[in-house]
């Protein structure tokens, strides 16, 4: 590796000492790859155009063959060929000058370097657009080669950590992030459209709450104050409902101290909606027609393939209660049990579930049985309706159900998608349970929520009904580019640092 850079040193030296860089400052671009793959179609076999082009990308593969020569040339839309040919390069200098252009481009140019060339078009025999190239520029030289083109970036470590040498040798990737960078944006036009406002929460904040995770910890200088980094953006927009606005929303980062996996990282992006006098119904159907409206526009179609599954997102959706997917799954119905946590403990572990000491009441334990046996098999977008009161400290009372709350959680392709209540506007009730909360965590539990004083106040100021809705970005653009990995939808993942790896 050292051997070849410092070859491409000589070559950057000797580029300067002809005018040529090997850092350019700017280069006038007329068209992208793209742009002209698709205007000059009709161009047939052995045609030229006499169209002046200028464009400009990355050198990706090379083919010198004496007097002429075919390079590839990537930009963001594509690739194009650019032909090389002597006696056209030398045509288009000062007749006195010595330079041989031609072998300065074949000679000093390496696969990775970034150039601008002019030219006009001209359709191969073989039926390859080409750029027949009269005058170029070097406006980087690429001192490290690109990985192996057959063989590219095999360690998938390596792929995260240079995300850059990735998006020039795959083109998957680069196709990942532009799906994610439209999805981000048709959200936020479909919530405009429906005349959501976004307004920005602190992401310092003095308490995390709004989430059950154990928050980043840092610390604030001028002020000597010990701050968090936001884990969800729910107490903020609820206190602007609070203040008069009725349809927000916020899509942002979230930071969770909490472990890596092929769907976890501690910085991960959300989108979080409440709607005024509205509930969770209302966000259900929120939740299908803008999930499906964003499929439409980057898949094309609400029938989609992930990892090989077929999984069709057309509304509607089924709804099912936790309670029924439970019982479907293993035989245990949780409202037999009438609060008697060992009878329900004891019916799990007769189902070959586990019972954690964690899960200190039925409510819990319920829990525990839908996430062993129920959320692992839900492929199809289901909406499960109507959790246990005690993991859900946020959420309304159930108008009906015992125990319950208004609450649901979008599973596709077995994990959690989206995250909705009948938000809980009882001042009474919410500062009850958050001194529940606020035990757990005084007890140890390190993801438990703090009673936030300030919050409650808001709410004895008064809010309405309200429907609000959280749903995950990365696994959402995770499903629709066929992801496997949520590293794979973050263009840089946390990593360990590689001084720290070896």
């Amino acid at each position: 590796m050292s051997d070849l850079r410092e070859t491409r040193l000589e070559k950057a030296k000797a580029l300067k000492s002809i005018g040529q860089g090997p850092y350019g400052l700017r280069f006038e671009v007329s068209h992208s790859s793209a742009v002209l793959q698709h205007e000059n179609k009709d161009l047939l076999k052995g045609e030229e155009r006499l169209l002046e082009v200028s464009i400009a990308g990355r050198i990706t593969s090379r083919r010198v063959m004496g007097k002429i020569a075919f390079f590839t040339l990537v930009d963001e839309s594509g690739a194009i060929q650019l032909f090389l040919e002597k006696k056209t390069l030398q045509k288009n200098i000062d007749k006195d000058c010595e330079k041989d252009e031609f072998s300065n481009l074949t000679n000093l140019v390496d696969s990775g370097d970034l150039i601008g060339v002019k030219g006009t078009l001209r359709r191969t025999d073989r039926g390859e657009l080409s750029i027949k190239v009269h005058s170029w520029s070097m406006l980087a030289k690429s001192l490290q080669p690109l990985p192996d083109k057959w063989h590219g970036l095999a360690d998938i470590e390596k792929r995260y950590r240079q995300r850059y040498l990735d998006l020039i040798v795959n083109p998957t990737s680069r196709k990942t992030f532009r799906s994610r960078a439209l999805l981000v944006s048709a959200i936020r036009r479909w919530l405009d459209e429906k005349d959501f406002l976004e307004i920005e929460t602190p992401v310092l904040q003095s308490q995390a709450g709004g989430a059950d995770a154990r928050p980043f910890i840092t610390h604030h200088n001028t002020l000597d104050l010990p701050l968090y980094l936001r884990i969800a953006t729910e107490l903020h927009l609820k206190r602007l409902v609070v203040g008069g606005f009725e349809k927000v929303y916020e899509l942002g980062r979230i930071f969770r101290n909490e472990g890596i996996s092929t769907r976890h990282n501690p910085e991960f992006t959300s989108v979080e909606i409440y709607q005024a006098f509205a509930d969770y119904i209302d966000m259900m159907k929120l939740t299908e027609e803008l999930i499906s409206t964003v499929a439409n526009y980057i898949c094309g179609m609400t029938k989609i393939v992930y990892q090989g599954s077929q999984i069709d997102l057309t509304p509607p959706w089924r709804r099912a209660t936790m309670h029924e997917l439970v019982l479907e799954a293993t035989g245990i119905n949780f409202f037999d049990f009438n609060g008697d946590h060992e009878r329900a403990a004891a019916s799990m572990r007769e189902a070959g579930l586990e019972a954690p000491e964690k899960a200190d009441t039925v409510g819990r334990l319920l829990n525990e049985a839908f996430e062993q046996s129920v959320e692992p098999s839900l492929m199809q977008p289901t909406f499960v309706m109507d959790y246990p009161l005690e993991i859900s400290p946020l959420a309304r009372k159930h108008r009906s159900k015992e125990g319950l709350v208004e609450r649901f959680e979008l599973f596709i392709a077995g994990r959690e998608t989206a995250n909705a209540f009948s938000e809980l506007i009882d001042p009474i009730d919410q500062r009850e349970r958050l001194l529940i909360q606020q035990s757990r965590k005084d007890a140890g539990d390190l993801e438990a929520h703090e009673l936030d004083e300030d919050f409650i106040n808001a709410l004895e100021v008064g809010m309405p009904p309200t429907g609000g809705l959280g749903i995950g970005i990365d696994r959402l653009v995770m499903l629709l580019t066929d992801s496997p990995s949520i590293r794979d939808v973050i263009a840089f993942p946390l990593l360990r640092p590689d001084s720290l790896t070896k």
